[in-house]
């Protein structure tokens, strides 16, 4: 059992490190972010507004998933809330390429930045929401 919450928690860091970077990259240097990120300058123009209001967004899933960490009571709704949008981001990227905005390859170059975080979000959450030791620890919050 130990192995699957140290993979779970693997998964959940990678989401956190990933996230974290990608907000600090967006906020502090978003142009920087735009020419170095492969195939987002085929996804239209420079727009400095736009990606630090995606860098805002990162940050707060970086942080909702590292206090779910340290949180195990919050855990569900922070990991659930985090990876309903990178399940929304991915599905977006894969709408782009069903309906011939981009290429089939896109899937293939995107999967670690985009979908592999939505599908590490996923397991986490599932984990958080069927963990035995968290279901006591909710239903007690519950009682209170």
């Amino acid at each position: 059992m130990q192995i699957v919450k140290f993979s779970v928690l693997a998964m959940v860091w990678f989401n956190v490190i990933l996230a974290a970077w990608l907000s600090l990259h967006m906020l502090y240097d978003p142009e920087g972010w735009y020419y170095f990120v492969p195939g987002v300058t085929d996804t239209g123009f420079y727009n400095q507004h736009f990606i630090r209001d995606i860098g805002i967004i990162q940050g707060f899933i970086a942080l909702a998933f590292a206090i779910g960490t340290f949180k195990p009571e919050r855990r569900v709704e922070l990991w659930a809330a985090a990876t309903l949008w990178l399940i929304a981001h991915a599905c977006f990227h894969l709408w782009e390429v069903a309906v011939g905005i981009c290429s089939a390859s896109v899937i293939v170059r995107d999967f670690p930045a985009v979908s592999l975080p939505a599908l590490f979000g996923i397991a986490g959450t599932v984990w958080a929401c069927t963990n035995p030791g968290m279901a006591g620890k909710r239903m007690a919050a519950v009682r209170l």
